[in-house]
């Protein structure tokens, strides 16, 4: 990779496209659509605002308390034409956590969209730094403290739409921060994973290789941008002069008619997303013919999921993307092919592929020593998309990160195996669990489940470290699940119990919530008593 790409900026592309062809639709938000022109002028008015704001210089962190609405989307490129990196924050977050994260975040701004403004005052109260607010939704008077807000100043949209647009952007190079995320943590705070300019230009110059994005493109929005999935479907498109569609919830559970309606070529959710409609019996032969790229990512897609989609889906390609938020967005891939992909395929799931070009993959031992070719261990990756380290932990940072032969290596935590060319995901490390002294793989014990009829199965050790306890969806009743189990498993791996649900909770980011479902174990084992 040469250094001009790697020290292009994040917004760069859509920049240049808003130059070239300021009349194309960058943006869709229900009925309303923004084109490359306006959202770029509407970004270099606030990201004026936005360096007045900080006074002596450019601003370093702009956080974005939006969802769905034009601040969510414009104010990230705002922020990142003030030179900043943007944060992203979630309304639909428990309160704690959001101050936590904008706490640590230290940011500078805040841009608030109006449903997400209510919760200002509860949030920003008792803060010792507070941030400028920018509230673009806002129509009162120009100047006026926000009500009940701690902020160090206030900007409304008299007070945005007055501003100049910005013609000289800051400058930013490859090590810079062009976004903040936070992730779950071990501790129970969150941990922030900072990602550089240079980190995600990697990313889309190896993915623009494979997908050559034209302007024809149009692309699903189905995460939310605390999720960071949601940067691929923004820059991807973005960078290449297509067009965003931001879906509202009901329509990603339904989206057979608005995929036509809007044209969408590009299709990207978790796995999650597409087992529920396969639930439901919304993916029929054929229903969604303008796709030619059908993405998933996040979690595990299973062999039947990417059979249904693809039969839905035919003039599409499907691909399983794999990567944690470290290795900024997705860092593998496999495309899926529906004639030998059956067989490919290792405890039911589809494989996670091989690492993008200039990336480097280990897979150790617990000493991380290397593993003989084929056997199992964590998978560990170093290369241009690695953070630099998480946010404010330096001792976290240590713990994760190690040096091989010159290179430093990120441990992503996952269990691997090599087929051939390919990489197979046998699950999370912690997944690989001890009952009665045994060994299992819950991953293992899921897939038997879902060959047996299930059409999604959780495996968790519950109620204590003896007993596994199998959660499913789909028609097949829980005895006929357990005696499949039984008769395909060694006995120490078949679960104790099998719990039948409508559907399997999911959290923020679309993806299964074990937690969740810990809890409604719990309150339907005490219900019972």
């Amino acid at each position: 990779m040469t250094a001009s790409m790697q020290t292009r900026a994040l917004a760069e592309g859509f920049r240049r496209h808003a130059a070239a062809h300021p009349d194309r639709i960058a943006l869709t938000i229900g009925r309303r659509s923004l084109t490359y022109g306006e959202a770029d002028a509407t970004a270099r008015r606030w990201a004026t605002r936005l360096l007045e704001t900080h006074g002596d210089g450019r601003p370093r962190r702009v956080g974005v308390f939006a969802h769905r609405s034009e601040p969510a989307y414009l104010g990230v490129l705002a922020a990142l034409y003030a030179g900043a990196a943007f944060v992203p924050l979630n309304r639909k977050f428990p309160l704690d956590r959001t101050r936590t994260m904008l706490e640590r975040a230290e940011l500078d701004a805040l841009i608030v969209d109006r449903a997400s403004a209510a919760q200002l005052p509860e949030l920003l109260a008792g803060t010792a730094r507070p941030p400028a607010l920018l509230l673009p939704d806002d129509d009162g008077p120009a100047g006026a403290p926000a009500p009940g807000a701690h902020a160090a100043r206030v900007l409304r949209a008299a007070d945005l739409d007055a501003a100049p647009e910005l013609r000289e952007l800051p400058g930013t190079g490859p090590d810079d921060l062009a976004y903040l995320l936070f992730t779950s943590g071990s501790t129970g705070t969150p941990k922030g994973v900072p990602i550089t300019h240079g980190n995600v230009r990697a990313f889309l110059d190896a993915n623009q290789a494979r997908y050559a994005i034209t302007p024809d493109d149009r692309f699903s929005q189905t995460f939310d941008q605390t999720f960071d999935l949601s940067v691929f479907d923004l820059f991807m498109a973005w960078e290449h002069g297509a067009r965003v569609c931001a879906m509202d919830p009901i329509e990603i559970l339904a989206p057979a008619k608005y995929l036509e309606r809007n044209g969408i070529t590009v299709w990207f959710s978790v796995p999650s997303v597409a087992a529920v409609l396969r639930r439901r019996g919304a993916l029929l032969p054929g229903t969604m013919p303008t796709l030619r790229w059908s993405l998933f990512c996040g979690e595990a897609l299973p062999r039947a999921t990417a059979e249904a989609w693809q039969a839905a889906a035919p003039r599409s390609v499907v691909e399983n993307l794999y990567g944690p938020t470290e290795l900024t967005i997705a860092c593998s891939v496999h495309r899926w092919d529906p004639v030998s992909g059956p067989a490919q395929c290792v405890h039911d799931n589809v494989p996670i592929g091989r690492l993008y070009p200039g990336l480097h993959g280990l897979v150790v031992d617990e000493r991380l020593a290397p593993v003989a070719d084929g056997a199992t261990g964590e998978l560990c990756v170093a290369g241009p998309q690695a953070t630099p380290g998480y946010w404010r932990a330096p001792e976290l940072t240590a713990e994760r990160f190690f040096e091989h032969d010159g290179r430093r290596y990120y441990r992503t935590g996952d269990l691997v195996r090599r087929q051939g060319a390919d990489l197979v995901c046998l699950g999370r490390n912690d997944q690989q669990v001890k009952v009665g002294g045994h060994r299992i793989e819950l991953g293992e014990v899921e897939a038997v489940l879902r060959r047996a009829g299930a059409t999604e199965a959780v495996c968790l050790v519950w109620p204590d470290d003896s007993a596994l306890t199998a959660v499913v969806t789909g028609p097949v009743p829980a005895p006929d699940l357990a005696d499949a189990a039984a008769r395909a498993l060694p006995a120490y791996m078949v679960p104790k119990s099998v719990h039948t649900r409508d559907d399997l909770p999911v959290n923020a980011n679309g993806k299964v919530d074990r937690g969740a479902l810990r809890q409604w174990l719990g309150t339907r084992a005490a219900t019972l008593a």
